[in-house]
């Protein structure tokens, strides 16, 4: 489940914003534009689809250059660990 500072990184990306809570009144808009209550609670309806397009996104990263490496993804984790 998303939760406001989701909404506000996939509406805002840039940052310029605080937030405590999950609830609008809880926001300040310090170096961006605000954006409207309407648009902060209709944010929650596709915060969760971007989060996971978010997810998808860097693990596909991963693998590419994993790839490039020849490295499995098991390979890479023993190099770190």
């Amino acid at each position: 489940m998303a939760t406001g500072s989701d909404v506000l990184s996939m509406l805002i990306p840039n940052g310029g914003w605080v937030i405590s809570g999950d609830d609008f009144s809880g926001i300040n808009f310090i170096d961006c534009d605000p954006i409207s209550e309407s648009d902060f609670k209709a944010g929650f309806a596709k915060a969760d689809k971007w989060l996971a397009d978010q997810v998808k996104a860097n693990a596909d990263a991963k693998s590419a250059v994993l790839s490039k490496l020849g490295l499995t993804a098991e390979e890479a984790a023993l190099l770190i660990g």
